[in-house]
């Protein structure tokens, strides 16, 4: 049996006209050009990836302070909890603030989860003790979590069919733009001849509130989006925000690629009941569901596990200073980097189903052979970067299809909300547990510990590789209403 039905249609309803309406919104969204106003929305938006990586790499690459810190008195094993905090609050933001995304808007909520993660963590900075450094870690990761259900509904709805799938690897990959930030900013702020060993670390935290400062400004202009004030009962200030842009593309001369228009039509209705909800996601769609968990829990257990412990690797295994950390974290974010923006392409060119599945396999295949080198002591600390470069090229890519699946597709209405549940599950059964069980198994000092662990993460990313290859959808140059109609879409009348 199926583990999915086709998305019902509703039949044709008696309604009255005033409580219905049709629209040619979406498809003139989805015939613009690629322009400016495409570029700042990824820019002003999707900058939350960049916060993200500062905030993971920072946390990386100041272990070796936080240990030594006079204040803190911090263990390796204090270290992954501090990681495992800041998911599990990455995980109930994302839940909370993805289920009032889509109740009250994306706009709203993208100035609420920034102004969250702002204050949050330049309190980290200001931490006393373990305890006050882990639960201000869990609200910096709620902001995060907050801002991944708000910014990345929003980019999909403006974005252009065509070229969805390599926006939004590209914008992933700005994660390891802020990756890199986070490690060239500690290098410079952990030298002692700068600033004193128990400032440094607090001063790298006050460079993520003073980004959120200028990106609270760039997010101003940004309109609310036309779709989710469609499927909110408010056509008209939909058209309004539609026509603006189009305006905007006019007065610099370039029009529409395309003149074919779809018309859609629309019950009126406010908001969405919640077993409407659960309905989509468990029943109607379950299959889509099941290949976002498993795309989420593998790549969160991937990353965090090995990401949060990546200095403690280092400094454990290999001898490297806390310090000089940065230095090996700079080549790791550029592989990451690499990734989405070459193969991102190939994702549209090719299709969803086969690049996923390519690159998850792959990532899970390629920790085997170099965690079996690691374990065997015949990697130096050269080879073991290059060879995470390598990995996470490919891993990186894997990573962003992921919320790339789980954010188009679904419905409109519940858009967000199912970003925030599937990275919220993902997370929570792959990210949380991951830091704090690496960080056990560095304390061990045994490089076949640590080897095993690498095999459970391959393992996860073998499994979504198969499950995406089977029941993965093929959502390439498609329309968001045609990926997953709407749940409050129409069909004609006989």
């Amino acid at each position: 049996m199926s583990l999915e039905t086709a998305a019902p249609i509703p039949a044709p309803i008696p309604a009255s006209r005033a409580h219905v309406f049709e629209t040619d919104l979406p498809s003139r969204l989805d015939r613009l050009p690629w322009g400016r106003f495409h570029t700042l929305i990824v820019v002003a938006l999707g900058v939350t990836w960049l916060l993200d990586g500062l905030e993971v790499t920072l946390a990386g690459a100041v272990a070796g302070a936080l240990k030594a810190s006079p204040v803190l008195h911090m263990s390796d094993a204090d270290i992954g909890l501090a990681g495992s905090s800041y998911i599990a609050g990455a995980v109930l933001g994302a839940l909370g603030f993805g289920w009032l995304t889509d109740r009250l808007g994306r706009r709203k909520l993208f100035f609420a989860t920034l102004g969250l993660y702002l204050v949050a963590t330049a309190a980290t900075a200001m931490s006393w003790d373990f305890a006050s450094f882990a639960a201000l870690r869990f609200l910096t990761g709620a902001g995060i979590g907050g801002e991944y259900a708000a910014i990345n509904s929003t980019i999909q709805e403006f974005t252009p069919a065509r070229v969805r799938g390599w926006t939004d690897l590209g914008i992933n990959g700005t994660f390891w733009v802020g990756a890199a930030l986070g490690a060239g900013g500690s290098l410079v702020l952990l030298d002692p001849r700068l600033l004193p060993g128990d400032w440094g670390w607090r001063a790298c935290f006050f460079i993520g509130a003073a980004l959120a400062l200028v990106i609270v400004f760039m997010r101003v202009w940004i309109p609310e989006s036309p779709r989710w004030l469609l499927t909110h009962n408010q056509p008209e200030q939909a058209k309004n925000v539609v026509e603006q842009i189009e305006a905007r593309f006019r007065r610099l001369g370039r029009r529409p690629l395309s003149d074919e228009l779809r018309i859609l039509r629309f019950a009126r209705r406010d908001s969405t009941p919640f077993a409407e909800v659960f309905e989509a996601l468990f029943v109607t769609h379950r299959r889509r569901s099941l290949v976002g968990l498993a795309l989420m829990t593998a790549q969160a257990f991937f990353y965090n596990a090995i990401f949060f412990t990546y200095a403690l690797v280092l400094t454990d295994f290999y001898g490297v200073p806390g310090g000089e950390v940065g230095w090996y974290l700079l080549p790791f974010a550029l592989g990451n980097f690499l990734g989405p923006i070459v193969l991102g392409h190939a994702f549209d060119a090719i299709g969803r189903r086969v690049m996923i599945a390519f690159t998850y396999a792959l990532s899970g295949l390629l920790l085997i052979g170099s965690g079996y080198l690691f374990a065997r002591g015949l990697l130096t600390v050269r080879a073991q970067t290059i060879a995470w470069m390598v990995i996470f090229f490919f891993a990186s890519a894997a990573a962003s299809s992921a919320y790339l699946t789980v954010s188009e597709s679904f419905p409109l209405e519940i858009r967000a909300l199912a970003i925030a549940v599937f990275y919220a599950f993902g997370t929570a059964l792959g990210g949380i547990a991951g830091p704090a069980f690496f960080g056990r198994l560095i304390d061990t000092h045994q490089r076949g510990a640590v080897f095993e662990g690498y095999l459970v993460g391959s393992a996860l990313m073998l499994g979504a590789a198969v499950i995406a290859a089977l029941w993965g959808v093929d959502a390439e140059r498609k329309p968001l209403e045609h990926v997953a109609t709407p749940l409050s879409a129409l069909r004609d009348a006989p």
